[in-house]
C-alpha cells in the first residue's frame, strides 16, 4: 500500500485523529471528521477490518499535513507563525 516500500501502519479513524493532534498537524480532530474526509479526493485507501475502518497511516499523514496547509492558508489562526494582520497602533479606529 505505500509508495517508499515500507509496511504498512494501518490505523483506526480513532488512531488516525489522535495521531493527527499528537504530531500537530491539526489543533484538533475527530474520527468523525476523519469518516468525513474519506470522500476527499487524495484520502488514501480504506480497508475495513471488522466493523473498523482503517487507513495506512504513510499515506494518511502527508494527506492531513496537505490539509493543514490548505486550512492555514484560509485561517491566520492555524498557521504555525502567525502573520501580524495589524500594522501601526492598534487604538486606531
Amino acid at each position: 500500500m505505500t509508495d517508499g516500500g515500507e509496511a504498512p501502519d494501518m490505523v483506526s479513524f480513532r488512531e488516525c485523529a489522535r495521531r493527527v493532534v499528537a504530531e500537530g498537524i491539526a489543533p484538533t480532530m475527530t474520527h468523525q471528521r476523519v469518516s468525513q474526509l474519506r470522500t476527499h479526493p487524495g484520502f488514501p485507501p480504506v480497508v475495513q477490518i471488522g466493523r473498523s475502518s482503517a487507513v495506512d497511516w504513510n499515506l494518511a499523514r502527508p494527506f492531513f499535513k496537505a490539509l493543514a496547509e490548505r486550512a492555514a492558508a484560509r485561517d491566520s489562526r492555524r498557521r504555525a507563525d502567525p502573520i501580524e494582520e495589524s500594522s501601526g497602533d492598534e487604538n486606531e479606529r
